[in-house]
C-alpha cells in the first residue's frame, strides 16, 4: 500500500512538472495560490473569533482551508451549514 501511494505521488509530481514546463506557467501561480490560502485561513479565523456565530467552530485544517481557497467566502458558508447540519442531526 505504501508503494502505491509513493507511486501515485511520483506520477502526479511528474505530471505537474510537465504541465508547468509545457505551458510555461512559471511560479506566479504559486504566489496567487499561497495568497488565497492565507486569505482563506484568515477568513475562517475571523469567522470563528468574531462572535457572530458562537454556536459553531470551524477548525483550521487543510480540508477546510482548501475548501475556502477553492470556493471563496461561499465556502465558509458551506462549512458553517455542514457543521450545523451534522451537529443538529
Amino acid at each position: 500500500m505504501k508503494w502505491i501511494v509513493i507511486g501515485i505521488l511520483i506520477v502526479s509530481l511528474c505530471a505537474l512538472t510537465y504541465i508547468v514546463i509545457k505551458k510555461k506557467l512559471g511560479f506566479g501561480w504559486l504566489t496567487v495560490f499561497g495568497t488565497h490560502m492565507v486569505l482563506a485561513s484568515l477568513g475562517i479565523y475571523l469567522v470563528n473569533f468574531s462572535g457572530l456565530m458562537t454556536a459553531v467552530y470551524i477548525p483550521l485544517n487543510p480540508v477546510t482551508i482548501g475548501t475556502v481557497t477553492i470556493l471563496g467566502l461561499p465556502g465558509v458558508a458551506l462549512l458553517y451549514g455542514l457543521k450545523i447540519f451534522i451537529m443538529k442531526s
